[in-house]
């Protein structure tokens, strides 16, 4: 058996969790894949995964607020990866109520299940955003935290929760960390898919919210590597651990080389929708990704001003491809 035994990937129809779970079954492990119960039958863009990927999953639709539904997606399972939960910033202002269930009241869930049930790893998924704007550079694990925006908020919450049950009942907890992550299956509301999909789209004038912020992108291949290897060690238990490149970049700088990429001349007009309330912005940052490296051995294949590039060239590929792109609606701003 392998050792991380069954896995159960918590949100797998989604964007990081999708590649995730074709990333463990290429790899040969067995795994549980929740997905979102909705009356399409959809499962999300596990629809989309090579049909000898997809017949070796082992499906589980329910809801991660439900407690019944995911202790029974837990149960059999040794190894969960918890990927599930609201992530769009834009729409905690307009929502919280639902982040404050899905994402603390459903890793609650997860929690509870791995614990009653005897699993043998949990690995909670944390964001950057929880830093918010930077202190000091790059940012370590012991950077303090600042909810800047109802999903942060609501993550930070996630995040001393799973710490707790590591602390209080011995419970083999590992969050993970990683800086913003990009690549093909991102959703529109996130920029770098913004911007591909609007200059795909034939547009010139590029309608995006502030350009000054800098971002440590990291390409999704990276961040599920870093999955994998948090997973794998033992040294992460009870640890944070951030995964990024150590790379930042501006939001405009990053809409101009998008543009290089694509061969277009582009003006970019902000768009008031777009942007974030003043103090809610997260203005910069930067990995420090050492702990990474140390606990787990994991470091990025994607970092620096090259590695960005090689990252932007796959993604623009993967949604330029009309079958893609059809999925996404240009005209409409996604919140």
């Amino acid at each position: 058996m392998h050792p991380l035994g069954r896995v159960l990937v918590t949100g797998a129809d989604g964007f990081i969790g999708s590649h995730l779970t074709e990333a463990l079954i290429r790899a040969g492990h067995r795994v549980r894949a929740f997905v979102y119960y909705n009356s399409f039958s959809s499962d999300g863009w596990l629809d989309t995964v090579p049909a000898d990927i997809r017949e070796e999953i082992d499906f589980f639709a329910g809801d991660i607020r439900d407690p019944n539904g995911v202790r029974e997606a837990v149960r059999g399972c040794d190894t969960v990866l918890h990927l599930a939960a609201l992530i769009a910033i834009p729409f905690s202002y307009h929502s919280p109520d639902s982040y404050v269930d899905t994402n603390i009241k459903g890793t609650l869930n997860v929690l509870q299940a791995a614990r009653d049930l005897g699993v043998s790893k949990v690995v909670h998924t944390s964001t950057s955003e929880v830093y918010g704007t930077a202190l000091r550079v790059p940012i370590d694990e012991e950077h303090p935290l600042q909810g800047q925006s109802p999903y942060s908020a609501t993550k930070i919450g996630a995040d001393q929760l799973a710490l707790s049950f590591e602390r209080s009942f011995d419970l083999p907890v590992a969050i993970i960390r990683p800086f913003n992550t990009y690549g093909p299956r991102q959703s529109a509301r996130a920029v770098i898919p913004t911007i591909i999909t609007q200059i795909a789209a034939g547009r010139c004038e590029l309608k995006l919210g502030s350009v000054r912020p800098t971002r440590d992108f990291n390409y999704v291949a990276d961040t599920v590597r870093g999955f994998l290897a948090v997973a794998a060690s033992p040294l992460s238990v009870g640890e944070v651990i951030n995964i990024g490149s150590g790379f930042e970049i501006s939001i405009g700088d990053t809409c101009r080389m998008i543009a290089d990429l694509m061969c277009r001349e582009i003006n970019i007009q902000q768009d008031e929708q777009r942007l974030r309330p003043d103090r809610s912005e997260v203005e910069r940052l930067l990995a420090l990704n050492e702990k990474a490296k140390r606990l787990t051995g994991w470091e990025p294949t994607y970092g620096s001003m090259e590695g960005l590039r090689r990252g932007l060239k796959e993604t623009i590929d993967w949604f330029t491809d009309p079958a893609n792109l059809r999925r996404y609606k240009v005209d409409a701003y996604n919140i």
